[in-house]
């Protein structure tokens, strides 16, 4: 029997053909990168099967559908694990949006310049750790946009979490339980700022003079309920992806600020939530903590990549639906990714860590992860953090990144597969205690990322 060369599943072969011989070139009629570089666009890298989900599923789904569970199974194999349950089993529906081929859609302005700029700049030591050619850290945006192993691919994500120099935001949560019933409600804020690789002045200065040992400083805080209010926690990571984080903490009931040990980082933050510091960014640990990086498949995807903003909603707050009393996901709207790359990684510096490993799906097109599950000890399915994103317009509503709209993280599910608790939070405008997100403000460092400043926040 001949087989046609450009038939339905040739993408589906050619991706097991290069995990097979370790090829890692993102791209299938053309190689994605320098297409990317040249036009900025990435239609003529991919069929149209992985740039259409009516394609892909010839016709059974099209743009404008919703995904639920009369229909789930079409898609069942573009769905991580998790995901396929809350559909097929808990009421979850996902919206469907055409594929975004614009890259400049899926990035913010500043950081996909600094990727083109620097493209080819990047080299990793014996160690693992990120440099420039010439020996110095790293100088912004994706180190390696055509990663080569998963090493290269989970560094595009770890050297800048937001893509921005610096970032606030002002996230509201809500813990669901098993029945389906709100159980907790927190305010918080999330504070990131870079010392390398920033890229909000063209590349002119791309270090923060006296913290280049450094990779991050961040921090985050609770603001509402009264009971947790104060409670507060900073991390300074070293540029050095071997070391742990210094974790320093404010409990309000103990009046103090103490160190926490590294494996505090797979602990809830607060009772009721399933956020760990771990699951951050899917890359919320040093990455050279964590070890044996596998390239286990490139497969199309369904991701919340775009038309997730709702900028026309009060509080920008999205809808709800699902679950037992229908409070358990948020609306959402995923497209097809046409490639992803699907990386495995074991905890390797945490002996007593309570996962046994993660796996991660990295969309090619801007190196940032659409999906992200881990396993228990026993090899068990346990957590999802899944997130959405989007360049920030909705009608009439933009908000603006300098002179470009924004881009940045809408909201994330994070669900605990085994006992059935799902936290779900979204970037909002504004959350009590005043606070406000936003990006690229100069004062976050002293206001926020210090440890007299977490004691002032806590009191």
């Amino acid at each position: 029997m001949h087989i046609k060369k450009y038939d339905h599943n040739y993408s589906r072969r050619l991706f097991l053909d290069r995990v097979a011989k370790g090829t890692m070139a993102a791209g299938v009629l053309t190689p994605l990168w320098p297409l990317i570089a040249q036009a900025g666009d990435i239609t003529k890298a991919y069929p149209e099967e992985l740039l259409s989900i009516d394609a892909y599923t010839k016709g059974k789904v099209k743009t404008g559908d919703f995904v639920d569970a009369s229909n789930v199974e079409l898609v069942k194999d573009l769905l991580d694990p998790v995901a396929y349950i809350q559909i097929s089993q808990m009421g979850r529906r996902v919206k469907i949006a055409p594929t975004t081929t614009d890259v400049s859609k899926i990035y913010p302005h500043e950081y996909l310049e600094a990727t083109l700029r620097n493209s080819g700049k990047a080299m990793m030591d014996a160690d693992g750790n990120v440099w420039t050619k010439d020996g110095k850290p790293w100088i912004g945006g994706n180190p390696f946009p055509d990663a080569q192993t998963g090493l290269e691919a989970f560094a595009n994500i770890t050297l800048s979490w937001g893509r921005h120099d610096s970032n606030l935001y002002a996230i509201r949560d809500w813990d669901i339980g098993p029945d389906g019933s709100e159980q907790y409600q927190y305010d918080f804020c999330w504070a990131e700022k870079n010392t390398v690789g920033l890229v909000n002045d063209n590349g002119a200065n791309p270090y923060w003079e006296g913290h280049t040992d450094k990779l991050r400083y961040q921090s985050v805080w609770f603001t509402y309920p009264n009971d947790s209010r104060g409670t507060s926690f900073l991390n300074t990571w070293d540029y050095d992806q071997r070391k742990f984080p210094e974790l320093m903490g404010y409990i309000p009931a103990f009046k103090r600020v103490r160190r926490f040990p590294s494996s505090q980082r797979f602990e809830p933050l607060v009772p009721g939530i399933t956020l760990f510091l771990s699951d951050a960014w899917a890359a919320g640990d040093p990455m050279l903590t964590w070890g044996n990086y596998k390239v286990i498949g490139r497969q199309p995807m369904l991701g919340g990549i775009s038309n997730n903003w709702m900028g026309e909603n009060p509080n920008y707050e999205p809808g709800v639906h699902g679950g037992p009393k229908g409070l358990t996901f948020f609306d959402q709207t995923m497209e097809l990714i046409p490639e992803t790359i699907v990386i495995e990684a074991e905890p390797t510096g945490y002996p007593r860590a309570p996962v046994s490993k993660k796996r991660v799906w990295i969309d090619t097109r801007n190196m940032m992860f659409s999906s992200y599950v881990t396993y228990d000890r026993r090899g068990e399915l346990w957590k999802s953090f899944e997130p959405s994103f989007s360049q920030y317009k909705q009608g009439d509503a933009v908000k603006m990144d300098g002179e470009y709209p924004a881009w940045s993280w809408t909201h994330v599910h994070t669900h605990d597969i085994q006992t059935n608790r799902m936290s779900r939070f979204f970037q909002a405008e504004e959350v009590r205690g005043g606070f406000y997100s936003g990006y690229n403000q100069d004062d976050l460092y002293d206001r926020y990322m210090t440890v007299p400043a977490i004691r002032r926040l806590g009191s």
